[in-house]
């Protein structure tokens, strides 16, 4: 684990005493951020930062997103709005892109955030309050272009266009829709979807557009419009599997090791002894496992000076077991760390092993182990 600078850093008491440390680099967030803006041009580019922003942790990120000039945001539900905005101010943007929920039309309104309007219902109820308050309420409206998940189906699209007070009391900011498949380029999804987005914002009174996420920013302008929505490239997620990945690392996960022993061939490790050593072993235990979020099913290994140290045995709780014999006797003791993402094992690279996707690796990170954040 190491800062991006030399300079000796005080070590804290939670630091000291964490079974497990994330760190967090707050300044590659923000070389992703410019760089995804640089690609887009003429294109707004705004931050995803919800689910906590992907399990990193949204105040920090969105005030780091913000000092890079983002001014637009977005979360999936309130909740998330009303924390972003204690900590940005009332000077940006923030979309809500699950809607509303029954009666919380007061409470979005009071905090200033943009509800993504995905029904009929929240149309009706969103309308409904603006005309409480006889002020129009300012919305974004989401059609659905193929994604079959959120958004208004093309035959409702149709119903509104044709009733000239179907959107009385809304401020139109935004149209959006969500593409299903830009992480694979040459899938015919993707060009279906953006025929079908274009028609169907035609239809509605004109507002900005935004279509693209993190994948979608790599499809190339037809697909960028007004407004990016990037999420998992911010946090150096891969947005173009298969090819080299654009963006900079973010997450390094290292974990302390509770205890060395040496065990003789043929010994059985963890539980139902799903692995026996092939030969006389060193072995250490490391203070993380699945309660901290590292999938069970995620084999994969630690890493040590360079040095691949695989896992052995199944993934507990609150432990992970690494086979370290290829270490010099004295390279590691207990109370010293490994690395679990890094430059060597990124983050990606776990969840191929673990047959799943980078969004699911960060966003299950738990909240046990110390986070550190650098670049601030």
């Amino acid at each position: 684990m190491t800062d991006r600078a030399d300079a000796p850093r005080t070590i804290s008491v939670a630091e000291r005493l964490a079974g497990a440390i994330l760190t967090i680099d707050l300044g590659s967030i923000r070389d992703n951020y410019r760089a995804l803006q640089a690609r887009l041009g003429m294109t707004a580019c705004a931050g995803v930062v919800k689910a906590d922003a992907y399990g990193l942790g949204a105040a920090e990120v969105a005030s780091a997103l913000r000092q890079a000039g983002c001014d637009t945001f977005f979360v999936a539900h309130i909740g998330e709005a009303i924390a972003l905005r204690r900590v940005l101010g009332a000077d940006v943007a923030i979309y809500i892109l699950n809607g509303l929920p029954p009666g919380a039309e007061g409470d979005c309104h009071e905090m200033g955030a943009i509800p993504v309007l995905n029904s009929l219902e929240q149309i009706g109820a969103w309308q409904a309050a603006a005309k409480r308050w006889g002020t129009k309420l300012a919305a974004a409206i989401q059609v659905d272009s193929g994604m079959s998940r959120l958004g208004l189906p093309p035959a409702v699209v149709a119903d509104l266009a044709s009733d000239a007070r179907a959107l009385a009391g809304l401020d139109l900011r935004l149209v959006m829709s969500h593409l299903a498949c830009a992480d694979t380029p040459e899938h015919p999804a993707n060009r279906a979807q953006l025929a079908l987005f274009q028609a169907l914002r035609a239809r509605l009174p004109d507002a900005r557009a935004s279509f693209a996420n993190s994948s979608g920013v790599f499809l190339g302008p037809d697909y960028h419009f007004d407004l990016a929505r990037p999420g998992a490239a911010l946090y150096g997620i891969n947005p173009i599997p298969g090819r080299a990945n654009p963006m900079r690392s973010v997450v390094q996960l290292a974990a302390r090791v509770v205890q060395i022993r040496e065990v003789p061939m043929g010994s059985g490790v963890g539980y139902g002894h799903a692995f026996l050593t092939a030969a006389p072993s060193r072995l250490a235990t490391l203070s993380l496992g699945y309660a901290d979020g590292w999938h069970r099913c995620a084999g994969a290994a630690a890493f040590h000076a360079g040095q691949r140290l695989p896992f052995v045995g199944r993934v507990s709780m609150d432990s992970i077991t690494i086979d370290i014999s290829a270490l010099p006797a004295a390279a590691l003791a207990p109370g010293d760390f490994v690395d679990l993402f890094d430059a060597t094992q990124t983050v990606d690279d776990v969840a191929a092993l673990a047959g799943t996707i980078g969004y699911e690796i960060l966003t299950s990170l738990g909240h046990r182990f110390h986070r550190r954040y650098i670049g601030p």
